[in-house]
């Protein structure tokens, strides 16, 4: 590996107190705030705005995370081998300085064309930061064993401290921008400010945890073949995780726009968004236990599950309680399912192929995501609207978590 970001010395890596571990994963949680909670999730609560001011249908407004989405599988196939180069810490914060760079460009176009491919170019650096985060956060689990669930779990449940940043940011960004032709791109520049500063954060977990995590991502040479990533051994948990790319990506992306057609206030709105944003950060915690418990596909199957019930709520009911606890339940579930994936790799791989089995679950979530925008956008234009949008979702989450079940450990192969 070029520059020995990541070089050990074979003597394996250095013992961690708690109190470390935990610093350590929430600084790094900002990498899936900026992945996803921000450059991914964001766009859900500017999709009102930009649709009514550009004239958008719901197709084309799909079509910006299919964008986002597309990028993302790019750099998902791209990022074992920035690992193997350059390292995971240099690829996440270089991630995150071209993820914070795009989003401040979103606000300088208007044309259709030009924010499809702004999206797309974000999507390629937010895969590249989640993707090193989680191969960092799974080497924080080694030096934690008995944390290695909440380690993980921190981890991906960074994404709530983004959806709770846009929450706030967003709405205020809107109104200091009234009266402002295309007033949304203030919202976009605001944005690209809160991931500049979570780059910076970044650049000590990188840097600790590239001295601390001993040797990386290696060659193959003399891991034993059934201990090699072979996609087949994990062909049923690839299928289920796909179903949730496809499934969870169309509630994120409309449903604000879904809580707008059924009257929620603005106030509301924010509300739920932060509250969905504050349970995917407490999620951490509820699943940690589940995610050292299950080597094969349960956990996945469980969450997935679960998920799918969260994202029909709306589809079946406006009343407020209820779609409260859509946000809740949904929020505090679906960044779990992501470290599942992980945990499952972490579980049945040695280190060595734990790049190569992360970058694989990440390939099928974003062709999951790149589908799933568009279809459900589509299916709202027609007869039925949002809500019959949001079925579609849910019955592909249950689709992905009967797949999911059928998994079974390597061990047990």
């Amino acid at each position: 590996m070029s520059g020995g970001e990541d070089r050990g010395t074979g003597a394996g890596p250095a013992p961690l107190e708690a109190a470390a571990a935990l610093r350590l994963a929430l600084a790094l949680s900002l990498g899936a705030a900026v992945s996803l909670g921000i450059t991914r999730f964001a766009y859900g609560l500017l999709l009102p705005p930009m649709r009514d001011d550009l004239g958008w249908s719901y197709t084309l407004a799909g079509a910006m995370n299919t964008a986002n989405a597309l990028g993302y599988l790019l750099g998902a196939l791209a990022a074992p081998r920035l690992l193997q180069r350059v390292g995971a810490g240099r690829t996440m914060v270089a991630g995150a300085a071209c993820a914070t760079l795009f989003m401040a460009s979103c606000g300088f176009f208007a044309d259709a064309t030009a924010l499809l491919v702004q999206r797309l170019l974000a999507g390629v650096a937010s895969a590249c930061v989640f993707v090193a985060g989680g191969w960092l956060a799974a080497r924080l689990g080694t030096l934690r064993p008995g944390q290695s669930g909440l380690l993980l779990g921190l981890y991906y449940g960074g994404t709530g401290f983004g959806i709770v940043l846009s929450a706030l940011l967003v709405p205020v960004a809107l109104e200091a921008a009234a009266g402002r032709p295309h007033a949304w791109a203030w919202a976009w520049w605001a944005l690209a400010a809160g991931c500049a500063a979570a780059t910076v954060v970044l650049r000590w977990p990188a840097r600790v945890l590239a001295a601390a995590a001993g040797p990386a991502v290696a060659a193959a040479g003399g891991v034993p073949a059934e201990r090699i990533f072979a996609p087949r051994a994990f062909g049923w948990a690839l299928a289920g995780y796909g179903c949730f790319g496809a499934g969870y990506i169309g509630y994120m992306t409309f449903v604000v726009a879904l809580l707008r057609t059924q009257g929620v206030s603005p106030g509301a709105v924010t509300l739920f968004y932060a509250l969905l944003g504050a349970a995917t950060v407490a999620s951490s915690w509820v699943w940690a236990r589940l995610l050292d418990r299950h080597r094969g596909g349960g956990a996945l199957a469980r969450l997935n599950a679960l998920l799918g019930l969260a994202a029909l709520l709306p589809a079946v009911t406006g009343w407020w309680p209820a779609l409260l606890a859509s946000g809740i339940v949904f929020g505090g579930v679906f960044l779990s399912v992501v470290a599942s994936t992980t945990a499952l790799v972490r579980h049945n791989l040695p280190a060595a192929q734990w790049a190569r089995g992360i970058g694989a679950f990440t390939v099928v979530f974003a062709a999951g995501q790149i589908a799933g925008p568009t279809v459900v956008g589509w299916v709202a234009d027609g007869a039925g609207g949002l809500t019959r949008g949001l079925a579609v979702s849910a019955c592909t989450l249950w689709l992905g978590a009967a797949l999911a079940w059928r998994q079974r450990p390597l061990s047990e192969r």
